[in-house]
């Protein structure tokens, strides 16, 4: 099996490719910008980090937008961090960034003045409802984040995780065969690795 991890040149993503690795040891993993070698893998993981309007350029840049698209309409599809806010249609950070569209919604800003910004730090998960990527991992689980937006989806339905940090905010989302994450797996020691685990041996 194939296991294609986006890289795009923003944020550190070997240790996204080190956790696969880890748990995939059986399996070609490719971190690559080649749009060719994504669509053909079995399965794309969509890592990002860093301010969204550069990464959506980074993206066009390396003409990756229409191969993510497909990827996620089509094949297990793992997106993290920034990887999930490029989802959605629309941002707030840079003054306003146009995301992928793929899932309604919008980005916004954590405004709470008595929060501390970025969220960094270990955060309980609540699993909104069953699925096989939260198998082996129990409810509330603890999972890491640094982040300072978060998602606000128009359809509940994807919700399937959920975290407190001052206000209740959507942490997982998934449809079909996408799934994805606003926390870092690949930080988040053991049960991190379980949904990593979780996600490549996934039969969507």
């Amino acid at each position: 099996m194939s296991i294609a991890i986006v890289d795009y040149g923003m944020g550190n993503v070997r240790s996204v490719q080190k956790a696969i690795e880890h748990v995939a040891p059986n399996d070609q993993v490719f971190l690559t910008d080649n749009a060719k070698i994504i669509s053909e893998a079995d399965r794309v993981v969509f890592p990002g980090q860093g301010a969204m309007g550069a990464c959506m350029q980074a993206l066009n840049e390396h003409g990756l937008v229409d191969v993510i698209k497909q990827a996620a309409h089509e094949k297990p599809f793992l997106g993290i961090c920034l990887g999930l806010q490029l989802l959605f249609d629309h941002s707030q950070e840079n003054g306003g960034t146009d995301g992928l569209s793929i899932i309604p919604g919008d980005v916004v800003k954590f405004d709470k003045s008595d929060l501390k910004i970025p969220h960094m730090g270990w955060n309980n998960v609540k699993q909104e409802f069953k699925h096989p990527l939260w198998h082996n991992i129990d409810d509330n689980a603890r999972f890491y984040s640094v982040h300072s937006y978060y998602v606000k989806e128009a359809d509940h339905s994807v919700v399937a995780g959920s975290t407190d940090y001052g206000i209740d905010f959507t942490c997982a989302i998934a449809k079909d065969n996408m799934f994805a994450v606003q926390f870092h797996p690949e930080k988040s020691q053991h049960d991190g690795l379980q949904l990593l685990t979780n996600f490549v041996n996934w039969k969507t």
